[in-house]
């Protein structure tokens, strides 16, 4: 019997309520307890209190950390919209497999394990990290029509939220995104195009080095798209099926499953936040459930993290993807979190403690 992942979904979904603020409440008083002067570590505090209010607990433990890496393909390529060819995809999913990408050398150093998904590779790859989980291998072209088909899409979407339900059970505590697929800035500017309502040419950059030329057929390729297709703003999976990639909705299945199972997710850079964006679009309530990590350098960043009201920890004109943003975050909310769990108090040091003032 084929399973209706949609309806799947939206039963999912009705799990997800507002954030514990008894927790938060407890967390910030931890906080004003400690010898230091009052929000004095800024957004640590207020990220380690968010975390108190997503996991239900003032007990802070980030001791075991993931990123989860979406990997697929892009139809939108064969519009000449990349330097490289398709099957860059595939070659750097089976790398990551083996340790040997960016990530995975940044998430030695923050204690992270790598966890590539195969959600749909226009080829099958092969590693023993890698998790199988394709819908399709590789989207169609959305210049031409659909990009998937709906049912696709929410299979994709559910296939993210399941994955943090099993990491959950595996003991994971802080996930961060990424991602890997030739053209999915393209796919991306699109659905941020659509859903903030801004033109294609002001969402839309050189993605991983583009010539004049080459940026302007991207540009062309993202507006064509959206005027054959014409994605419902009002309807993530909409837009998601038409103009989407299945490594953008495994994401969003990602950020819908932290909220469904009170696991922070940090998000990543510009295509992690347009997954970001598009799981809000299908729920909003799960922006409670987000943590920002760093501004992209592509030129809709900011833009897309100021809709969904996240503040970044890092500015340092990082596009490259995988995670990379999202990892070197990590070390930052370990940090804060030790100060949180054993820095001595204002009553155990005989200092008079710094109070509220208005």
């Amino acid at each position: 019997m084929k399973q209706d992942y949609e309806a799947a979904l939206t039963q999912q979904l009705a799990q997800i309520g507002p954030l514990d603020q008894r927790a938060m409440e407890e967390a910030q008083r931890r906080w004003d307890s400690i010898a230091h002067p009052l929000n004095s570590l800024g957004l640590l505090e207020r990220d380690i209190v968010h975390i108190a209010g997503i996991t239900g607990s003032a007990d802070m433990d980030l001791s075991k950390k993931a990123v989860v890496v979406m990997c697929a393909d892009n139809g939108v390529v064969a519009q000449g919209v990349t330097q490289t060819g398709q099957d860059v995809t595939a070659i750097v999913t089976e790398n990551m497999s083996k340790g040997d990408t960016s990530v995975c050398c940044m998430s030695r150093v923050a204690g992270a394990e790598v966890i590539p998904v195969d959600i749909g590779v226009a080829k099958p790859v092969t590693g023993a990290r890698i998790r199988q989980k394709c819908v399709r291998r590789g989207t169609a072209d959305m210049t031409q029509g659909p990009a998937m088909t709906r049912e696709e899409a929410a299979q994709a979407v559910m296939t993210g939220l399941e994955l943090v339900g099993e990491l959950k059970e595996a003991g994971y505590r802080i996930l961060a995104t990424g991602e890997m697929g030739i053209g999915n800035t393209t796919t991306s500017s699109a659905i941020v195009s659509v859903l903030l309502g801004k033109e294609a040419a002001e969402v839309t950059g050189r993605g991983a080095g583009l010539s004049t030329e080459g940026y302007q057929k991207k540009i062309a390729a993202v507006e064509r798209a959206i005027a054959l297709n014409r994605p419902d703003p009002a309807d993530g999976l909409d837009v998601l099926h038409k103009v989407g990639g299945l490594d953008i909705a495994g994401l969003a299945g990602i950020f819908l499953g932290g909220a469904v199972h009170h696991i922070p997710v940090l998000v990543d850079g510009f295509i992690s936040s347009a997954a970001a964006l598009t799981a809000a679009a299908i729920c909003p309530a799960c922006r409670d459930y987000m943590l920002g990590s760093h501004a992209s350098n592509e030129p809709a960043g900011r833009m897309v993290l100021e809709a969904l009201g996240l503040h970044p920890f890092l500015f340092a004109e990082m596009c490259l993807g995988e995670g990379t943003g999202a990892v070197a975050v990590m070390p930052l909310l370990e940090m804060g979190a030790a100060v949180y769990r054993g820095m001595c108090t204002f009553e155990a040091t005989d200092i008079e403690a710094y109070q509220h003032l208005t």
